[in-house]
């Protein structure tokens, strides 16, 4: 981990734990950010109450991100959540205050690890980031998962014109909406250029020349 913060050129704080949760990403964007272009490479998906945080490397996002962060991290964390709410629950009665706390606390993680599970596969499917789309627009799509709110913010306005039309060259907008961007690619050549898809363009057809006579003048 030190060499990750060493590399953003972030200071190494004695409670990294606490450091991390609360202020790291806030000083990775801004350390990353330059005019309008935010471009932080660490991100933060992260439970609603920001309990548990799983972070990926920008650079190595692949299609396939998702499905190995649940299968590695989520799951594993959900099932030894739930064998510890199982256990304290066999106890019914016999549990103290404490561990009624610790129950509540476990069913509540529980339920958000759920949530997280479930909202990363329904977006797996079709998700096939690409970096030539920029980190904003890559990140766009996972707008529900960040908890700092600016950030969830701009990436939920960048998903809107993803879903408007907007980013129409973008590798994502073809992966989410194929037949909408060909569509548009048989009239917009250079949209066709960027997908690689000039076959589908069609040259409109040519205006007739205008007459290039003298136009009469008012008879004298």
């Amino acid at each position: 981990m030190e060499a990750v913060l060493t590399r953003v050129q972030a200071p190494v704080p004695a409670d990294l734990r606490r450091w991390l949760q609360r202020e790291f990403f806030p000083f990775h964007l801004q350390r990353y950010s330059k005019s309008r272009r935010k471009a932080p490479i660490y991100w933060p998906l992260a439970t609603s109450s920001g309990s548990y945080t799983l972070w990926l490397y920008y650079p190595s996002l692949t299609s396939q991100t998702l499905y190995t962060a649940v299968n590695d991290f989520v799951e594993p964390k959900l099932k030894q959540v739930t064998q510890q709410a199982t256990t304290l629950r066999t106890k019914a009665s016999a549990r103290t205050r404490d561990e009624d706390r610790t129950l509540e606390t476990l069913l509540t993680l529980e339920a958000e690890l759920i949530e997280l599970r479930d909202t990363m596969l329904r977006i797996a499917p079709d998700y096939h980031p690409n970096h030539d789309d920029g980190v904003q627009i890559t990140a766009a799509p996972l707008w529900p998962l960040f908890r700092h709110k600016p950030w969830q913010k701009l990436l939920k306005d960048t998903w809107a014109k993803l879903e408007n039309g907007d980013y129409d060259w973008a590798h994502l907008a073809m992966a989410y909406w194929p037949d909408e961007v060909r569509e548009k690619c048989k009239t917009d050549k250079s949209l066709a250029i960027a997908h690689d898809l000039e076959q589908l363009y069609i040259e409109p057809p040519a205006k007739p020349a205008k007459p290039r006579g003298r136009k009469k003048g008012a008879a004298a």
